[in-house]
């Protein structure tokens, strides 16, 4: 019945659509209300006193504007906020002290000027940081070539292997921009299947050494666990924290990767022997183009923000935990089995 009475009242011609100002609106709703109210009684009366109508409709209609004004001015603070967020202000917030349906919609439009707000500072921050991310490799590899040319320079291994490693470094950040791109995107199908964990820990570890100067080893119990996930999406996530804690390590260090199966989940923890993240960033190293406090040694800063999405993905959770001999850093990924 409710539902039908809306459809109803959706259908009614609405005559003031074509009145620019609620305002005007209300005093021509008193006006017709008051003279259909006046005509009635006068026509069960028979008389009226025509100034006692004329004055009640007069005050009618001043008092309609009296409270008007402030029943309308959420809206007109709305249209200039709406003004403003065109030029790119998205600062201004609209006052809601009513608890009507015009206070809802300022609160409403409050919360989405503020997520709006927050949607451009980190459209403008992913702008700078890659063109920052993208000018250092390609000013590297500008050098080594304009070197190799000008004569400067022999292509001999090693000026070779410094252009190469510039150009995985672009390959690198134009691998985590479209992973980026799919996160924004939404969620992507898992295709889960059933392997060995040892196998691909001991795969992803033989892929990080050889970039990197540092003693890999992996501990696995049971040693013969399978599990279901999705592989590809899983191997990154331990290839991008085999990266991290490399990077972030003594030269000359080791990375332990210490894998465990329990009942109803998989934990995964890869321990370095790094300075290690304070409490206050262990959050924080997780949003994109982040790197902690830690001393850098290059990278995008996406490669934490893409391991927590892959590990969500899979209806798990990531952070960082207390390092087990209180030096370094330990990140887990606790994955649900099945």
């Amino acid at each position: 019945m409710k539902a039908l009475l809306v459809r109803v009242v959706e259908l009614l011609p609405r005559p003031l659509d074509g009145v620019r100002s609620i305002k005007l609106k209300l005093a021509i709703l008193m006006v017709a209300s008051g003279g259909v109210a006046f005509a009635f009684f006068n026509w069960q009366i028979g008389w009226l006193p025509p100034k006692t109508t004329i004055t009640a409709m007069v005050l009618a209609l001043l008092l309609s504007q009296v409270l008007a004004h402030g029943m309308t001015r959420p809206l007109r603070e709305m249209t200039g906020a709406v003004r403003a967020m065109a030029k790119g202000d998205y600062t201004r917030r609209v006052r809601a002290t009513t608890r009507d349906e015009v206070g809802e919609l300022a609160q409403a439009f409050n919360l989405m000027a503020g997520d709006l707000g927050d949607a451009d500072k980190q459209r403008r921050e992913l702008i700078a940081n890659v063109s920052h991310e993208l000018r250092t490799p390609i000013t590297a590899l500008g050098g080594v070539l304009e070197n190799l040319v000008d004569g400067v320079e022999d292509p001999d291994p090693a000026t070779l292997k410094t252009a190469l490693q510039q150009t995985e470094r672009l390959a690198t950040l134009v691998d985590e921009l479209l992973d980026l791109s799919r996160l924004d995107a939404g969620a992507i199908p898992l295709h889960k299947t059933s392997f060995s964990l040892s196998a691909l820990l001991s795969e992803a570890v033989s892929e990080a050494a050889l970039v990197r100067g540092v003693t890999f080893s992996v501990t696995v119990a049971p040693s013969d666990a399978v599990v279901v996930a999705d592989r590809g999406r899983l191997f990154q996530v331990v290839a991008n924290l085999l990266e991290n804690a490399a990077r972030h390590g003594p030269a000359g260090g080791s990375v332990r990767v210490l894998a465990e199966v329990r009942p109803g989940e998989i934990r995964i923890d890869v321990c370095d022997e790094g300075p290690g993240i304070a409490p206050a960033d262990r959050e924080r190293v997780f949003e994109r183009f982040t790197r902690g406090e830690r001393p850098s040694g290059g990278g995008t800063g996406l490669g934490l923000a893409i391991a927590r999405w892959a590990v969500e993905l899979h209806g798990g959770t990531i952070g960082a935990v207390e390092p087990s001999a209180g030096v370094g850093s330990r990140i887990r990924v606790t994955l649900p089995t099945g």
